[in-house]
């Protein structure tokens, strides 16, 4: 446990393992199906790619909203504590927290609404990035990437280690495409998105520390 082990090494590993497991995902379907026509291997993998998209959707879901949900709780519990809450509306009762216990029923349905529907409303920009202009994929490299990706993402959920989704699948999708061909990797991209993950960590962090000091004062 701590902060160490549990956040700063996995926010480094992960994007690591997901390229490494990635590219090792994609060598083994290439010695699996190398006999194999490519429209029999696509039509095969545009079958099998709803079953890893839905584990996927699944490892994404398991993850991410634990810790928009655990955040949501805390805030909840503490504002309870600090009295806060103890001259709301009747109708608004529900947002008092006295213990901290199970996740009420309606964070969690707020959560899994929201996601859903923020994920069927937007990232085209973002697909196209990684599903056009970083690597070329057809159904087989997508079966693999999110398969590899999910398996990472599942496994940390078990053991209730945070990760960033969108690292681990981005370098999935970096380690099939390098497993294809390294020099099939648009690696200016690849430079681009390192450099965003880069400056979205103190970026965050300065941001919550001025919202912080801010709800405090106030």
């Amino acid at each position: 446990t701590g902060l160490w082990p549990k956040v700063v090494v996995p926010m480094v590993t992960s994007p690591l393992a997901g390229f490494f497991l990635g590219a090792l995902v994609m060598f083994a379907l290439f010695a699996a199906f190398h006999r194999f026509t490519p429209g029999a291997v696509q039509s095969v993998f545009g079958k099998l790619q709803i079953l890893s998209a839905a584990f996927m959707a699944h490892s994404h879901g398991t993850n991410d909203a634990q810790k928009t949900m655990g955040i949501i709780t805390l805030a909840l519990f503490t504002g309870t504590k600090a009295g806060r809450f103890e001259h709301l509306p009747a109708w608004l009762t529900f947002l008092r927290m006295p213990s901290f216990g199970a996740i009420p029923a309606w964070v969690k349905i707020i959560c899994a609404i929201t996601m859903a529907a923020g994920t069927a409303a937007g990232g085209w920009r973002i697909i196209r990035t990684l599903g056009h202009k970083l690597v070329k994929l057809q159904p087989v490299h997508g079966f693999a990437a999110e398969t590899s990706a999910a398996l990472i993402i599942e496994t940390a959920s078990v053991y209730g280690i945070p990760l960033s989704t969108t690292h681990v699948i981005s370098t999935s999708i970096m380690g099939v495409g390098a497993a294809k061909r390294f020099s099939g990797v648009k690696w200016t991209v690849v430079e681009r998105i390192i450099w965003a993950w880069i400056l979205t960590l103190p970026a965050t962090g300065i941001i919550g520390f001025i919202l912080a000091r801010a709800s405090v004062a106030f």
